[in-house]
């Protein structure tokens, strides 16, 4: 069994749209990222690679994930074209050249591309995808050259308002 996690970034401030790389969470999103992430931890997922957009919101939304699931911050993989724009068809050739020990990747993009890479990879998936959505998609394959399109299955969908009172 092969496992993606994708997760949009956690809830980033509300100016400096002008400078969007450079944009940082927001208070809420650290919140956010820390909340879920320990859900993770709860399921005992152990991601074997973590793939991150390198905008400064991705990276810190990506760091508190590592941090909560003891994955080394210094080598979270950073793929530029995850920030601007990587097609879905990419996305899933990406995966697939990953080496077969690894059982556990999750990746961390900005919308609407993770949105459409859900979309991609499921057989039915049209839920919103708010900030620091988390959804595991399961595919039943040894090898991540197997994988294809709409043959995962959702394993688990975390949004940050299932955890608000």
């Amino acid at each position: 069994m092969k496992r993606v996690i994708l997760v949009r970034h956690a809830k980033s401030v509300s100016h400096g749209y002008d400078q969007d790389y450079d944009r940082t969470l927001a208070e809420r999103g650290e919140e956010d990222a820390q909340t879920i992430s320990l859900e993770l931890q709860k399921m005992n997922i152990h991601p074997d690679l973590i793939i991150a957009s390198p905008a400064v919101r991705t990276s810190q939304t990506a760091w508190i994930y590592a941090d909560t699931l003891g994955y080394p911050k210094k080598t979270i993989l950073y793929e530029n074209k995850l920030y601007s724009g990587k097609t879905s068809e990419n996305f899933l050739a990406m995966l697939q050249k990953k080496k077969k020990k690894k059982e556990t990747v999750i990746v961390f993009g900005h919308n609407p591309t993770v949105y459409y890479y859900m979309h991609y990879l499921l057989r039915d998936f049209n839920d919103d995808v708010p900030t620091c959505s988390t959804v595991g998609i399961v595919f039943e394959v040894d090898s991540w050259s197997k994988l294809r399109e709409r043959q995962g299955k959702m394993a688990f969908r975390f949004i940050p308002d299932m955890f608000r009172h």
